[in-house]
């Protein structure tokens, strides 16, 4: 699991980087327990489903939002010129709001299932 992070930079060009989330020990209040990340307040979550050859163009992202992938795998083209391998488990953080923005592809050849988190 990776964890991304996609932002405008000075140059309006999307750029990407790698987070590292920290991961500490909880106990929740039934009883789960583990090591988790904080709490990250959302405004809702929606499921999408991308075909095998789904290519959005250069687009921005519409809010801050995560995407986490659940299957299929995608190709995140930036306009630096970037392109990042997002696989199933792994979670973006869709920052670049302005500017030139990135390209969707979905590079499987199964559908690509997404969550939208939005933040």
């Amino acid at each position: 699991m990776s964890f991304y992070r996609i932002y405008t930079g000075d140059d309006q060009q999307s750029h990407i980087e790698e987070l590292d989330l920290k991961f500490a020990p909880f106990t929740d209040i039934e009883g789960a327990f583990g090591v988790g990340t904080e709490l990250i307040p959302s405004k809702g979550i929606t499921f999408r489903v991308a075909e095998a050859g789904y290519e959005l163009e250069w687009h921005c992202a519409p809010r801050k939002q995560f995407t986490i992938s659940l299957s299929g795998t995608a190709e995140i083209e930036l306009g630096d010129g970037t392109k990042q391998i997002v696989n199933p488990g792994d979670v973006l953080l869709a920052e670049d709001l302005t500017g030139q923005g990135h390209i969707t592809r979905v590079t499987s050849a199964e559908p690509r299932v997404h969550a939208v988190v939005h933040l």
